[in-house]
């Protein structure tokens, strides 16, 4: 009988597809400025995202994966690279100049990490980890999600244990404003 329990390669691909989603829709609008609860709302979930990979996913490809020290720093590059293109968009604003391109600069830098992603850590770690632990990844992924900041914070550490004292508290101001300015994250 199969396993149908979470499994963080699955929840990792389901919030890939969801990203890919929000991307059409952007592109599909035309200008993104037209769209920027539909770009905070992404951001958002990028955000989230990368901080719950950075705490529990890419520790565990380090232990399980025979070059997971080499793929999670590439991933962490990544995200450090994205996260400063977010920041840049939340500084620019819809009237600031570049905003399109820097949408659009973030959209495609994000396809690039998924397709390595899934290429490289999600099939390696698949193959590494039991079923157990993935699905024990998956509700450490989802927690961390739930309390993880909605902005970038290009500043803010990245690995353990660091990220995981200092992510709840940043995700909480993050929320706590999302809520005062009435932004949809």
């Amino acid at each position: 009988m199969a396993d149908t329990r979470g499994n963080i390669v699955d929840d990792i691909i389901a919030d890939h597809r969801e990203f890919e989603s929000i991307f059409t829709e952007i592109e599909s609008g035309g200008d993104p400025r037209t769209q920027p609860d539909l770009v905070d709302h992404v951001i958002a979930g990028i955000v989230r995202h990368a901080v719950a990979e950075e705490e529990y996913v890419y520790p565990t490809a380090r232990s399980v994966i025979p070059n997971g020290d080499e793929i999670a720093e590439h991933e962490i590059e990544e995200h450090s690279e994205a996260e400063e293109t977010m920041k840049a968009i939340e500084k620019a604003g819809t009237e600031g100049s570049g905003y399109d391109d820097l949408v659009r600069k973030l959209i495609a830098d994000i396809r690039h990490h998924i397709k390595d992603e899934e290429e490289d850590l999600l099939a390696a770690l698949r193959d590494a980890c039991p079923p157990e632990q993935l699905h024990e990844l998956s509700e450490k992924f989802q927690r961390a999600k739930s309390m993880a900041p909605t902005r970038p914070h290009p500043l803010a550490p990245d690995r353990p244990p660091a990220n995981r004292i200092l992510a709840p508290g940043a995700g909480l101001v993050d929320r706590l404003r999302d809520a005062l300015t009435g932004r949809n994250a």
